[in-house]
C-alpha cells in the first residue's frame, strides 16, 4: 500500500479512530519523564494525545501527521501546534528538536520511506536530543511469526464497514538493524506490549 492510500485510509477512519485513542501510552510517559527542551516533535501525532504531553515539557510542541482528519481531532486539544506533513520530509530546520516521539507510525510506511524518515529524524534532532521510536512487533499476541512481514489489519467503522490498514510487522532484530543502519545512535531498546521501542539520538 502506498503512502497516499494509507493517508486516505486515515482520512476515512480518523474521527472514529481518535475516539478509541484517548490516553497516552505508558511507555511514552516513561520516556518523557524528566525530559525538557525548547522544541518537542510528535511525528505521526494522530489526535495529539502525545503532543499534549510534549507541550507540558517543552517551550513549544509540534504535532505532525499526514491525515487532516486526525489533525482536526488534535486541534481540539489546547496548546498543540499542528502541521500536515510527511515523516520522510520533515518541515523543520536541522538540529532544532530537543525531544521527539515517533510512535505507531513508522510501521505504516513503505520500505523506502522508513529509512528516509529515520534520516530525517536524525537531521532535525539537536545535539543531545532524544527520540522514542516504536513499531508493532512479531512478539504481539496477535501474530504467529518470527520474521517481519507486511499485512493489512481491518478497522471496523460504526455500521460494520471494514477498512484495511497497511502495516509492516517488525521482528525485533529487524527493527534494531533498521535503526542501527540509520544515522541515529541507539541509546536504548526494549520490547513491551507487542511493540519494539528504540531510544535514539542524533549521533551515529
Amino acid at each position: 500500500m502506498s503512502r497516499r492510500e494509507t493517508k486516505e485510509t486515515y482520512e476515512r477512519i480518523g474521527t472514529h479512530f481518535s475516539k478509541t485513542r484517548a490516553n497516552p501510552w505508558p511507555e511514552v510517559e516513561a520516556f518523557l519523564d524528566g525530559r525538557v527542551g525548547e522544541l518537542g516533535l510528535d511525528i505521526g501525532c494522530g489526535n495529539g494525545r502525545h503532543t499534549e504531553l510534549l507541550a507540558e515539557r517543552c517551550e513549544r510542541a509540534v504535532g505532525l501527521d499526514a491525515s487532516t482528519a486526525l489533525l482536526e481531532e488534535a486541534r481540539k486539544r489546547a496548546g498543540v501546534e499542528l502541521v500536515a506533513g510527511d515523516a520522510s520530509r520533515l518541515p523543520l530546520r536541522s538540529g532544532a528538536v530537543d525531544v521527539a516521539v515517533y510512535v505507531a507510525t513508522l510501521h505504516h510506511l513503505p520500505e523506502a520511506a522508513r529509512a528516509a524518515s529515520l534520516r530525517e529524524l536524525a537531521r532535525v534532532l539537536a545535539p543531545g536530543g532524544r527520540a522514542l521510536v516504536s513499531v508493532w512487533s512479531t512478539t504481539h499476541s496477535k501474530f504467529d511469526a518470527e520474521t517481519g512481514f507486511d499485512t493489512e489489519i481491518d478497522w471496523t467503522l460504526p455500521g460494520g464497514e471494514k477498512v484495511g490498514r497497511y502495516y509492516h510487522i517488525f521482528a525485533p532484530d529487524e527493527f534494531r538493524a533498521l535503526v542501527e543502519g540509520s544515522p541515529l545512535g541507539l541509546h536504548g531498546f526494549d520490547v513491551s506490549s507487542g511493540n519494539c521501542y528504540a531510544v535514539v539520538g542524533p549521533e551515529g
